[in-house]
This record gives C-alpha cells, sequence and structure tokens, in this order.
C-alpha cells in the first residue's frame, strides 16, 4: 500500500469522485461524502484498478464529525498529503429577491462555513509540504447565480487568503480552474445544454493533476 493519503470532501460524484479514483494509482484515498452507496461504488472502482480506500460517510457541515475524522487521519497514518475539497451546495438559480432562505443557509453553511472550519483541521496533518486543492467556479455577480455565485466566491477568497499566506512556509494551496463539465451540478444550471462539447470529470481530473507536477 501507498504511503500517500488523499483526502477528499465531496468524494461521491463529479470532479470529486473523478479525482478519487485517479489519485487512488498513487494514493491511499480518504473519500468523505454523505451520500454512502457512491462513496461504495467509488471504493469498487478504486480496488478495480488495486488501490485502497477508506470511506467516510459524512456531512462536512457536522463540525463534531470532520474533526473527529481528521484526529483519526492523524492517528492512523500522521498526515495527509493532498486535500482536494470539491463539495459544493449548488443552490437552485433564481432571482436574489427571491433567494430561498433554507437554500441560502445551506449555501453558506457547505460553501463557507465548513471549509473555513475545514482548513483549521486540515492544515496541521498537511504541515509544510502537503497540498490542498480548491475548485474555482466564477459565478459571482451573474444573473440567477446569486446564492452559489457568492459563497463560491467567498470560498475561494477564503482559499487565497491562505495561499498568500502560506506562501514561504506550506502546505501548498491552489486554486484550479477546471473546464466546463458534463457533471450533475452544470446540468441542474444549463439542463437544456447541449453537453457533447463538455469534459469528462475523469479527463478533467487528469489534466489538473498534471498541472501539480
Amino acid at each position: 500500500m501507498t504511503d500517500k493519503i488523499a483526502l477528499i470532501t465531496g468524494a461521491s460524484r463529479g470532479l470529486g469522485f473523478a479525482l478519487a479514483e485517479a489519485l487512488s494509482d498513487t494514493h491511499h484515498i480518504v473519500a468523505v461524502a454523505r451520500t454512502t452507496g457512491a462513496l461504495e461504488e467509488l471504493d469498487d472502482r478504486i480496488q478495480a484498478r488495486g488501490g485502497q480506500a477508506t470511506l467516510a460517510p459524512m456531512d462536512i457541515t457536522n463540525v463534531d464529525a470532520m474533526r473527529q475524522l481528521c484526529r483519526s487521519i492523524y492517528d492512523r497514518w500522521g498526515a495527509v498529503d493532498l486535500w482536494a475539497h470539491t463539495a459544493v451546495h449548488a443552490a437552485p438559480m433564481m432571482p436574489a429577491a427571491h433567494l430561498d432562505e433554507k437554500d441560502w443557509d445551506r449555501s453558506v453553511e457547505v460553501n463557507v462555513t465548513a471549509t473555513g472550519r475545514l482548513i483549521p483541521f486540515v492544515a496541521p496533518l498537511l504541515g509544510d509540504t502537503g497540498r490542498a486543492l480548491f475548485f474555482d467556479d466564477p459565478r459571482a455577480g451573474e444573473k440567477f447565480f446569486g446564492a452559489y455565485g457568492a459563497t463560491k466566491a467567498a470560498q475561494i477568497a477564503l482559499a487565497r487568503s491562505w495561499a498568500a499566506e502560506t506562501v514561504r512556509t506550506g502546505p501548498q494551496v491552489r486554486i484550479l480552474s477546471p473546464e466546463p463539465m458534463s457533471t450533475a451540478v452544470r446540468a441542474r444550471f444549463f439542463p437544456g445544454e447541449d453537453r457533447a462539447p463538455l469534459a469528462s470529470a475523469t479527463d478533467e481530473a487528469r489534466r489538473l493533476l498534471a498541472t501539480l507536477a
């Protein structure tokens, strides 16, 4: 088994699923998501490639669960080599004047608050040599993207601050920009879109990981 550990938050589908699968060739995967069935499917795919995963079916907004997970990672492995944070709440598109209260609260909780809590939990595991990956989707200010655009922008702003603070000390914090992908999140935003020109999450995961070399 590899000695390298990759923590993937939001590993049940889309880019997170694809990154976990690709990284499993060189890392033991700690896969976090709410959907147990999807995590089990990921585990089957990873095992078929000869890799190994530890499944953590939990909500990243559950601060006690995430704190305990990070403690368990430290107790078992001592460190994390790479953290890819792909978990996101994609609120339905709607005018800002008609924002749904529950969707707004969930967007803030998942996209902003959970990220702000996770960084202090994961940073000690990454140390000065690990890498943290965040994924930009610049929708802030676009019409009907109020909840998603604002909270995703806040998440990336937080990641950029962390990146600026750790240039000299590590860990290396990277904000990557995926190409448009054929994912469930994008289909929710653009249901009538021709998906043929869109990149697959698998291909995009490979491309993004290649930029880290």
